[in-house]
């Protein structure tokens, strides 16, 4: 009689992890649309005015932040502003000055903890209320994985006004949630980075809540929670800084702007491509 021979199970494979993003005070040191307001400004898109304005709420959320009040009535501002606006003339706005904008913004630690990420296999997930389509080509610049940010309807070529999906607070919690069950993400072994206490919902999601120079609420909290505490001071532009390293500053390519460089603008954002 034949000995009856036991197949041994094979371990299962473990999950991928990532690490998230967000994008303003964490991974660059401004806003990243009201960094555009003088192209803007220059084509038309908005007036000194509305630029003036954006200048100061910039101010105003560096110095203390802004509750979700504040942040629902800049929204409500910035989508009536930019109703209208024609999507080709925006997107040959951002396209002609992202790299001389926005490149000399990235702080050197996030570039460098975004390459240790990448390097220890780790997809890593640019996540902002700003607007998918700024959102999206900064994250390549920063050799990201994917963005993922605020998108709003276009209808015949220009802006409606209407918001598809608000990328920002407890809505970044969800996003990264769906996008971990599509993409096979452990959660638990996954790290995120924000600066803000209104992104609490995206740092409880993760195993690694990581802050970077956080607000005073967040702070608070991080302290009282144990939670490591990143001060990033030193931007630097990446075509010096990676100058010679294949693979970590990705070529920027046309793909619209996400947002308006006004008050609060940091919290809006324009219509994504629709999803590939």
């Amino acid at each position: 009689m034949l000995a009856t021979v036991t197949k041994r199970a094979e371990p299962p494979e473990p999950q991928r992890a990532a690490a998230f993003f967000d994008l303003d005070k964490t991974v660059i040191a401004k806003s990243s649309t009201l960094a555009f307001s003088r192209p803007f400004l220059r084509n038309g898109l908005i007036n000194r005015r509305a630029a003036l304005k954006g200048a100061y709420a910039q101010f105003v959320f560096a110095a203390s932040g802004a509750d979700a009040d504040q942040v629902e009535r800049m929204r409500a501002h910035l989508t009536a502003l930019c109703t209208g606006w024609d999507v080709q003339q925006v997107r040959a706005v951002v396209e002609e000055t992202l790299h001389d904008i926005v490149d000399p913004l990235v702080y050197a630690e996030a570039a460098e903890l975004i390459a240790d990420h990448t390097a220890e296999g780790r997809d890593v997930v640019v996540v902002s209320a700003s607007g998918d389509e700024i959102v999206s080509p900064i994250s390549a610049m920063v050799g990201a994985t994917r963005a993922m940010g605020t998108r709003m309807v276009a209808v015949n070529g220009r802006y409606t006004g209407e918001i598809e999906f608000y990328c920002y607070g407890q809505n970044k919690a969800t996003a990264i949630k769906e996008l971990a069950a599509e993409e096979g993400y452990d959660l638990a072994a996954s790290h995120a980075y924000s600066d803000s206490i209104t992104d609490l919902p995206m740092l409880e999601a993760v195993g690694h809540p990581t802050v970077v120079n956080p607000d005073r609420g967040l702070r608070a909290l991080a302290l009282e929670r144990g939670w490591p505490i990143l001060e990033f001071t030193k931007p630097v532009s990446l075509r010096s800084r990676f100058h010679g390293r294949p693979g970590t500053a990705v070529a920027v390519t046309a793909i619209g702007i996400g947002a308006i460089a006004t008050a609060g603008a940091t919290w809006y954002g324009i219509h994504r491509r629709r999803k590939r």
